[in-house]
């Protein structure tokens, strides 16, 4: 090679600026179709649906993480060759969207829900979505969410309403849905049933109230931390066993205030040995109490309206707020001299409303269920015979836990947004559930059921309502089941088993092939972000300040199976930091002539520096390949960060700046062959991960189209070379020491001084003398040398002439300082191992720790002394 190739400059910007570019990026990207799956494709097909955020949400770090981790699995999917579909979408979110639009027409001073009617108040709901609902879609493009929007759904278009009608017609018809009284988690607020999800369980300072029911030897103490409530009494229980209220089972006592006499029972729930050892039965508000009402058919009368409300009791307390008459029974009771103790304050769980913050009434009410047994066991089924495979693998002892114990599942909800019931009653007592394609009765007497459904019903057809079911489309043909679903650990119950049961029963099969569970974004301290605490994390802010990638990468680094992560600035800038140093590294690289598409070289031509980088890039591509397949995001991660940072930019590139330093060189155009391969190869891996710096240094350095419809690297460098790896080691360990023994002398960066190597050759390593001096700034010596220092590592040793090129007065002054501060150490250490009281007291991790701080303290002195003596006298 005869012509000399000056490095040419790179077209990218000096600085990555992603808020400058991120946004036209991704939108080339929706533009040019490259998230659209293709259902007539003869590729392999990859499909998951996403968790669909509340219409009335922003993006939080829970759906960031979901979002990130969901979007790496498809990008190299895609980039795989597979005909990848991941399917966006919203849930209606009745309980949230309906808050959110009721509180909008108080705030306007317009007329209330009940005042505007239901069909215009669901109209007003549409018109709110249609202007200010979704909001989150254009957050989740700002993730960088690889989603086909040409497929987007909503849990109340017209294509998964019917889907929800029929599923329900099918299941009603099959006896698995049915309509009955049972206790409920109540909102006084919403006025309205509510799921377990919604309720939030907080400690409180409420009051526990022993009182005195009956009288002489029909007289019993029952403790309650609601004394409301003992206007609904029907019984009163105690231990079969316990011989102190033997006499009174079968009996009956009479109830202060109202006067009613109540059976007591023996019941085997009550605990004997808590207070009393008896307890009071009010079956319509208390789940406890329910069942133990079932058991002994005890009346179930509710005392309590749908705004918590006493109601129904003939007593002066009809009428009353519940805390209100909670004050003026206690009152009474005591008036009455029926009051035996009371503890104030009693700390207790007590369970809220999420969405308003009231206090919820278990409730005894008219409801819709799901028979869910048999669906349960299908679902736990699906798990046993390997059909889905949870991830991490000890979560499925939790599934177990609950597909194997559930109860049945409470679908209505006494809301006018979302899937209305599709059950119409006659005048004559009659029931009819129309499906989809029927039509409704008409005619005087008839009413369609006022109740919508949960939302979670909805949810749970998400993976084959969204791909056309009820109807055998193309996509639910192609795409179902789904390859993976990625979720966090806490809604298991709530989502996951849901899906699973109605994918069993209205598909024959389970909704997904995988299940990874991810668990919670705490802050720094490992403490639950809310906003009472004040440690909430914006993720939008976040990327504003450093990139979507940046958190991607953070989200990526953290991101173990099933366990929480925390999360701060901090770590995000850090991450920052990261994409700033491919960022160099690839400017470098494309400057100095790295060719990606130039091929490798023959092996035997490359320098051990190549060898060894393409060896590590080939081990590193196995790795993240083998733990991105186990859904192990975070090991997949780390070990792209160390191979990116500690191989590539640390070590490689160094030791490749004296091998392009002759650039008509073959050494040198071999070395823009390897840095092109190892970049080009490198950015492909990394992009799922990182996909906007990726794309803009990928297509910077090889032309290419874009890194989102690259090629997933298969054969990415080459199989170790494990005697070039050792040498290149040896040197390293070599530059290292020599660079740490310049530090140490206050020897200047840039300061060159000279050195002679020696036992380069019999360890093998001759051939590495130019990169050893070039990386420590070691020139040849001359007729004058004169050492005036030795670093020995191995076989090989570097003599140095450090005279002239220090400050001997300031560097005796350093180390000075330093030989004071060890001596210092090692006098208090000593102080204390001489004192019998501490040694003979102190545990002994304590006295280790000390122990080791004198050696420590000692190896400094003498480490520091022996600097001193080999400094020149002047």
């Amino acid at each position: 090679m005869t012509e000399t190739l000056p490095p040419r400059t790179s077209d990218l910007p000096a600085k990555w600026n992603p808020g400058e570019v991120e946004g036209g990026m991704y939108q080339r990207w929706v533009e040019r179709g490259y998230f659209e799956a293709d259902p007539s494709s003869d590729r392999p097909p990859y499909c998951i649906a996403i968790p669909p955020p509340n219409v009335t949400g922003s993006l939080h770090l829970g759906h960031a993480m979901d979002h990130t981790l969901i979007d790496i699995l498809t990008r190299r999917r895609r980039m795989q060759g597979y005909d990848t579909l991941w399917l966006p979408g919203m849930d209606h979110a009745g309980i949230a969207t309906q808050s959110v639009v009721e509180r909008r027409l108080a705030d306007a001073g317009e007329p209330t829900r009940r005042e505007l009617g239901r069909e215009e108040f669901v109209r007003r709901v549409w018109e709110w979505k249609a202007e200010s609902g979704g909001a989150i879609l254009g957050q989740m493009k700002r993730l960088g969410d690889g989603v086909d929007w040409s497929r987007e759904r909503f849990t109340l278009d017209e294509g998964l309403s019917r889907a929800v009608q029929t599923v329900f017609k099918r299941m009603f018809d099959d006896g698995l849905i049915y309509r009955a009284e049972r206790l409920v988690n109540w909102s006084p607020a919403l006025q309205s049933a509510i799921s377990d999800i919604e309720v939030d369980h907080k400690e409180v300072e409420g009051e526990l109230v022993s009182m005195r029911y009956g009288d002489g030897d029909a007289e019993i103490v029952v403790a309650t931390t609601r004394v409301e409530t003992m206007l609904g009494d029907t019984g009163v229980a105690v231990h079969p066993d316990d011989e102190r209220y033997a006499h009174l089972v079968g009996r009956t006592v009479r109830m202060p205030i109202t006067g009613r006499d109540i059976p007591v029972v023996a019941d085997p729930y009550v605990d004997p040995e808590f207070g009393s050892g008896a307890v009071k039965i009010t079956p319509a508000h208390d789940p406890n109490d329910f069942e133990m009402g079932r058991r002994h058919g005890l009346p179930m009368p509710t005392i309590m309206d749908e705004s918590g409300r006493i109601t129904g009791t003939g007593t002066r307390f009809d009428g009353m707020d519940r805390f209100a008459a909670r004050e003026a029974v206690r009152e009474e009771l005591r008036a009455q001299g029926r009051i035996v103790a009371e503890k104030r304050p009693y700390v207790h769980s007590v369970g809220h409303d999420s969405r308003t913050g009231v206090v919820i009434e278990p409730r005894l009410s008219l409801q819709w269920f799901v028979r869910v047994e048999a669906l349960a066991k299908a679902a736990g089924d699906a798990v046993r015979n390997g059909d889905t495979t949870i991830h991490p693998a000890d979560m499925s002892a939790r599934f177990f836990d609950w597909v194997d114990n559930m109860h049945d599942w409470c679908i209505s909800r006494q809301l006018w947004w979302g899937h209305r019931i599709p059950v119409w009653y006659g005048p004559d007592g009659e029931t009819v559930c129309v499906g989809p394609d029927e039509e409704p009765p008409t005619g005087e007497g008839w009413a369609r059921d006022e109740d919508v459904l949960d939302t979670w019903f909805s949810s749970g057809l998400w993976p084959f309502s969204t791909l056309g079911w009820p109807d055998k489309t193309e996509d639910l043909e192609r795409y179902y089941p789904t390859s993976a679903l990625v979720t966090g650990y806490d809604i298991l119950f709530f989502w996951v088993v849901r899906m699973m049961m109605f994918g069993t029963y209205a598909m024959g099969a389970t909704p997904f092939r995988h299940v990874y569970l991810h668990g919670l974004i705490r802050d720094e301290h490992g403490r639950k972000m809310s906003k009472s605490k004040g440690n909430v994390i914006d993720p939008l802010e976040l990327i504003d300040a450093y990139g979507a990638d940046a958190l991607r990468f953070t989200i990526a680094r953290g991101s173990n199976p099933g366990t929480d992560m925390s999360l701060s600035d901090e770590w995000v800038a850090a991450s920052r930091n990261f994409t700033t140093k491919l960022w160099n590294a690839t400017r470098f690289a494309i400057a100095n002539g790295a060719d990606a598409a130039a091929g490798l070289p023959a092996t035997e031509s490359l320098t051990d520096a190549d060898r060894w980088i393409l060896g590590r890039l080939h081990q590193v591509r196995q790795q993240t390949d083998a733990l991105l397949e186990d859904f192990q995001f975070a090991k997949a991660t780390e070990g792209l960060f160390h191979f990116t940072w500690d191989e590539l930019c640390d070590w490689y590139i160094e030791l490749a700046k004296p091998q392009l330093a002759d650039p008509a060189s073959t050494t040198a155009a071999n070395t823009r062959a390897v840095l092109g391969h190892v970049l080009d190869a490198l950015l492909r891996l990394l992009h799922p991960i990182v996909p906007f710096v990726t794309e803009a240094l990928w297509t910077g350095l090889t032309g290419g189209e874009s890194v989102v419809v690259a090629a997933w690297p298969t054969d990415a460098g080459l199989a170790a070379d494990p005697a070039a790896t050792e040498r290149v080691l040896a040197v390293q360990r070599l530059i290292t020491e020599v660079r740490r023994f310049r530090t140490e002398q206050g020897l200047p960066d840039r300061r060159s001084v000279a050195a002679k190597l020696g036992g380069l050759e019999a360890a093998g390593l001759a051939g590495h003398e130019r990169a050893v001096r070039f990386l420590t700034r070691l020139d040849e010596p001359g007729d004058d040398f004169a050492p005036t220092a030795t670093v020995e590592i191995g076989n090989t040793h570097v003599e140095i002439d450090t005279s002239g090129a220090i400050d001997v007065a300031a560097e005796r002054a350093r180390l000075g300082r330093d030989l004071a501060a060890a001596q210092k150490e090692l006098d208090a250490a000593e102080k204390k191992l001489g004192n019998p009281k501490f040694t003979e007291k102190a545990p002994a991790n304590v006295v280790d720790g000390i122990r080791a701080r004198r050696e420590a303290a000692a190896a400094d002195i003498a480490r520091v002394t022996a600097r001193l003596e080999a400094l020149p006298s002047s």
